[in-house]
């Protein structure tokens, strides 16, 4: 019997260590990618010199100016952005208890690409004079736009879910047809679009953390801090959700104002982060399933895992859209889609529960 109880408690800190390390490395990776992010480029910059640049220890003015003007700000925007969005799919999975459950398949970013599209039409144009190729003339406007109509989707998924008891099943269907709706809208003003206003809403719909800017990236980094926090201090109720509702409501888990709250926090950031930077996808969808294999279902080690998970793929995904064909910059939701299908797939095709 004290064999007994002396092994359950060293097993315990066993399983704890392991999602602790999990995260500790994953943590220790973000920091080098960073580094690495910033020193990467068709200008090459030492590690030394990045670091001394972040220190603010006096050097070259073109070090300084590379990266703490040009590369600090879409990297960190990519960080955020990653992280954000896996901590909102994480959270989205749990809930709706379905594998498939993320801000993309609610129809959220389809709503926010409407909204851009709307905003091309009544005014933001094009201006083709700026460093890059194109670039939307009103950007606060688009983004306003984009960032209305996202949380319109979630208003009218949560509406719904509200009429019809806030089932799982009903918000999957009303994300499903609010998608397949803003879809058809967004066709419908391309087809009556002029080719400079089409080639506005297309530029658009690339997922570009380049367009972050420090005031951006402020408000960005305040929603998704802030959201994580509440998802963390609610990580036991989803772990008692992801047992049954059955259970979460004898534990005494109030399952529906749970699951509209953490509905609506999720589109939050999900309307925020597409908004400011366009349509990323895939990084809510996978990531939350990688981890949940490594270290389990235990939200309270699977959302700081997410988090920090989520920053480290879209960190190394966007360096690696900057170089791939350097020295032109391919949109980080390009190879954010490419390397995302096929994990999906293989994902599935394991045939294992997530």
């Amino acid at each position: 019997m004290h064999a007994d109880h002396g092994q359950v408690p060293e097993e315990y800190f066993r399983y704890l260590g392991w999602k602790i390390s999990v995260i500790a490395i994953a943590a220790i990776g973000l920091v080098l990618a960073m580094l690495l992010s910033l020193g990467l480029g068709s200008a090459k910059i030492p590690v030394l010199e990045v670091i001394g640049s972040l220190l603010g220890q006096e050097g070259s003015p073109r070090v300084d100016a590379i990266v703490r003007g040009i590369r600090l700000p879409q990297a960190v925007a990519a960080a955020v952005a990653g992280g954000g969005l896996a901590v909102a799919g994480a959270v989205m999975q749990a809930i709706l208890r379905n594998p498939l459950g993320s801000p993309f398949t609610l129809g959220i970013s389809h709503a926010a690409a409407f909204g851009a599209a709307l905003a091309v039409m009544l005014g933001s144009g094009l201006n083709t004079s700026g460093r890059t190729a194109v670039a939307i003339i009103h950007p606060y406007a688009t983004t306003t736009a984009a960032l209305a109509a996202s949380l319109l989707a979630s208003g009218v998924i949560i509406a719904i879910s509200r009429l019809r008891g806030a089932k799982p099943e009903t918000m999957i269907l009303s994300g499903v047809a609010l998608g397949a709706l803003f879809t058809a809208a967004t066709m419908f003003l391309q087809f009556f679009a002029s080719d400079v206003q089409l080639a506005a809403m297309v530029f658009w719909t690339f997922g570009d953390t380049a367009r972050a800017s420090w005031n951006t990236l402020a408000v960005m980094a305040a929603v998704t801090l802030a959201s994580f926090l509440y998802f963390w201090a609610n990580s036991w109720s989803y772990n008692a959700i992801d047992a049954g509702e059955e259970t979460a409501r004898s534990l005494g888990v109030r399952v529906g104002r749970i699951r509209l709250l953490g509905m609506f926090v999720s589109s939050l950031i999900t309307a925020v982060l597409i908004a400011f930077l366009g349509i990323i996808g895939f990084v809510g969808l996978i990531v939350p399933h990688m981890f949940r294999r490594l270290i389990g279902a235990d939200h309270r080690f699977l959302l700081p895992a997410s988090l920090v998970g989520g920053a480290l793929l879209l960190l190394l995904s966007d360096t690696v859209a900057r170089l791939v064909l350097m020295p032109h910059l391919v949109p980080v939701s390009v190879l954010t889609a490419f390397l995302g299908a096929p994990t999906f797939l293989w994902l599935i095709i394991r045939g294992r529960q997530p």
